[in-house]
């Protein structure tokens, strides 16, 4: 039989670990991660978060020991959300000078000035509905958001987070407008510097479950009126080309696996810096799959993480963020 040459051996460039290295074409460094930290008021000790093992709730008086630690790591921003026991219809503590996010913000900084601090704004952590705004008669399905009312408070609460000493804002509500009510916001208060990562494309998916445990949310229905419905591609571009039309300095496709394609759209169509947020549904199934002993916990994480880079992204928002820190420290 004769002997079969092929045309182009690519196993030249894989013959040993350095030559892979050499030419590998994506990587992960702890530069790339962002920190998500949930913080509650009114607690003295961390609670454990069940759904989300290694996941907690924080005290006040801990952040700013966990922000130096986090920096100590390598990592360089870190994503607060507020767990708050001061809820109302409309979520006013989050334009409270003295309110639980301002609070967390300013603490942050005092511990690791240079730490990127960027706050998550939304209204969920803080109404008592649940909802990400204020909430409205809609349509035959029941209540829904106010878009242009909440936008307003999204200005507010924009500014006292700039006051507070934060270093960038992150939308999550899925509003219309919101990057260009926030930008005009910030900049008529004198915090044009201020940059805006925008939760620009934001599916309303089922990978979310966990992080209603972490918020201790009580919220029962559906955000499908104002974030993006899983089977549209094209609006999900859209959705991204809009936010940066309005001013947005980072794009960020929310949840991550099941989009890939939507992040690698995005990454053909726009120059700004992308993020992609790891969110509490898949981090909990990487979590079970390795307690059940069928996965090896650190390779499937790091396969993750360059799949997302692979695909576009920049930054990587994900709740492994310490523990890939970790592991590249001991690489």
């Amino acid at each position: 039989m004769a002997t079969i040459t092929p045309e182009f051996r690519f196993r030249r460039l894989r013959r040993t670990s350095v030559l892979r290295s050499l030419v590998r074409q994506n990587s992960i460094q702890a530069e790339d991660l962002i920190l998500p930290l949930f913080v509650e008021e009114e607690i003295t000790e961390p609670v454990a978060i069940s759904s989300m093992p290694g996941v907690v709730r924080y005290p006040e008086s801990q952040l700013a020991d966990v922000v130096q630690r986090a920096w100590s790591k390598g990592i360089r921003a870190i994503l607060l959300f507020g767990v708050s026991h001061q809820k109302d219809e409309a979520g006013t503590d989050t334009w409270n000078a003295d309110g639980l996010m301002a609070r967390c913000i300013r603490t942050a900084k005092q511990a690791q000035p240079e730490m990127v601090v960027i706050s998550d704004n939304c209204f969920c952590e803080y109404t008592d509905h649940g909802h990400c705004g204020v909430l409205c008669e809609g349509s035959h399905e029941g209540l829904d958001v106010d878009n242009d009312l909440t936008l307003g408070n999204l200005q507010k609460q924009a500014v006292v987070a700039a006051e507070a000493g934060v270093d960038m804002i992150a939308p999550s509500t899925m509003i219309d407008g919101m990057v260009a009510a926030i930008r005009q916001g910030l900049d008529e208060a004198g915090f044009q510097h201020i940059p805006v990562m925008s939760y620009s494309t934001k599916f309303a998916s089922a990978f979310y479950g966990p992080f209603r445990d972490a918020v201790d949310s009580t919220f029962k229905g559906t955000r499908s009126t104002y974030q993006m419905d899983p089977a549209n591609g094209r609006e999900a571009l859209a959705e991204s080309m809009q936010d940066e039309m309005e001013g947005a300095d980072i794009l960020m496709v929310k949840p991550g696996l099941a989009y890939l394609d939507v992040i690698a759209n995005i990454r053909q169509h726009s120059e700004r810096p992308l993020a992609v947020y790891h969110v509490s549904g898949e981090y909990a199934m990487i979590k079970a799959s390795a307690a059940a002993g069928v996965i090896d916990e650190q390779a499937i994480v790091m396969e993750t993480m360059m799949a997302f880079k692979r695909a576009g992204c920049d930054l990587i928002i994900t709740y492994y963020a310490e523990q890939i820190a970790d592991w590249l420290k001991a690489s």
